[in-house]
Parts: C-alpha cells; sequence; structure tokens
C-alpha cells in the first residue's frame, strides 16, 4: 500500500478529504448562487436562459459539473466514515456529558444535517437537472436562435407553495451546516492561527447566514410573482 492510499484511508486523510471536498462545495455554492439570481431579472427569464445554456454547452463547466458530483459523492462517503469510526472509538457515552456546553448544536448534529441537504440535493436533481437534462424542454427563441427556456421549468417549481417551503426549511438547514463546516474546514487544513481563526469564523458566520437567504429568497420571490 503506498503512503497515499495509507493517507487517505487514515482518519486525517479522510478528514482532509471532507475539507478539501468540503471548501469546493463552497465555491460551488457562490457560482451557483450568481447564476440563480439572474432569475430575478426582470427581463422574463432572457438572461437566465442565455446562462444556462452557455453553460450547459461549456466543455470546461460540464466537467466541472461531473466533478462536482464526484466531490459531493465523496463528502457524503467519508462524512459516513468519520461519524462511524467516532461511534465505535467512543460507544459509550460519558458519564457526565455537557455537550451544549462544550460544542454548538450545528457541530453536533452533522450527520442529520448532512443527511437532509442529501434528501434536497436528490429531489432537486430530480426536478431540475434530470428534467432539463433527458424531459421535454420548452423551448424559446432569442434574436432568431432558439434556446431551451429552462426559466419556464423552474417558474413551474417555484409555483407550488409546498416545493418553495420546502426549498426554504433545506436552505435553513444548510445554513446551520455551513455554519460549522465552514470554519471547520479550514481548521482540519492547518489553516487556523489566533490571529486569523477568529476573522475566519466571522466570514463563515456571515457566509451560513447570506448564501442560504439569498438562495431561499428565489424562490420565495419567483412564487410571489406567480399568484
Amino acid at each position: 500500500m503506498s503512503w497515499v492510499s495509507k493517507t487517505l484511508s487514515s482518519t486525517l486523510g479522510k478528514k482532509l478529504l471532507m475539507a478539501l471536498t468540503g471548501l469546493f462545495l463552497i465555491l460551488f455554492l457562490v457560482i451557483h448562487l450568481i447564476g440563480n439570481l439572474q432569475l430575478l431579472f426582470p427581463d422574463n427569464g432572457e438572461s437566465f436562459n442565455l446562462y444556462a445554456d452557455s453553460m450547459a454547452n461549456n466543455p470546461l463547466i460540464r466537467i466541472v459539473s461531473i466533478g462536482n458530483f464526484a466531490f459531493i459523492l465523496l463528502h457524503v462517503l467519508y462524512s459516513i466514515m468519520l461519524s462511524r469510526h467516532n461511534n465505535i472509538s467512543r460507544p459509550i457515552d460519558y458519564a457526565v456529558n455537557k455537550a451544549s456546553t462544550n460544542s454548538s448544536w450545528s457541530s453536533r448534529n452533522m450527520g442529520i444535517l448532512g443527511t437532509i441537504i442529501l434528501i434536497f440535493l436528490l429531489v432537486h436533481l430530480k426536478g431540475f437537472y434530470y428534467e432539463i437534462k433527458f424531459g421535454e424542454m420548452p423551448t424559446v427563441d432569442y434574436a432568431g436562435v432558439t434556446y431551451k427556456n429552462v426559466f419556464a421549468i423552474v417558474a413551474a417549481a417555484y409555483s407550488n407553495v409546498l416545493y418553495v417551503a420546502f426549498y426554504v426549511v433545506a436552505m435553513g438547514f444548510l445554513g446551520f451546516h455551513l455554519s460549522h463546516g465552514f470554519a471547520s474546514a479550514f481548521q482540519t487544513l492547518g489553516l487556523n492561527h489566533v490571529k486569523y481563526s477568529p476573522l475566519i469564523q466571522k466570514v463563515g458566520f456571515g457566509f451560513s447566514i447570506i448564501v442560504p437567504a439569498l438562495f431561499a429568497l428565489i424562490p420565495i420571490v419567483m412564487y410571489i410573482q406567480s399568484l
């Protein structure tokens, strides 16, 4: 067994991969949010449809998308392995367990939060990615060129109050997940310092509020517009 496989199979290696994949997914969230905010442009979906078409036909973006799915799977698999390792290492709870004073609620429930987010991702992919790739798509013309009307699919989904509520609640869980995961990733990579750690924690806290809130704002606004 090479030193690479030994490292990756160790607890430290698994934590490093969790941190690296987590940071990549955080970056993906920012890029995805920038694209999705175009749904709110007052142009009847033209900006978003042109953006979606450019993303779908960009070879680099397609490669990154495949990598993104791989990183999600790795993040999930290694989180499961680390949770099992922690449970095996400490099968009996401490006689006095003051978890609420020693750690945050989100840090103690990362597994549950991650599971809920994974369920949301599966539903989200089925409703959008699968339909766009394999479903019968409506089309729209811009300057004589025909494009897939992805905006129409999104608008139809966000006109359903139950799906909007599900989306908003899922973004709340994502916020809790990020509130611990953001700073934890930097700490795992050894990028913590007495001078910089407080800043990283503040940035992570702000990120965990602003990004999920903006994601949640999109379906809320589009639902109101559909009334």
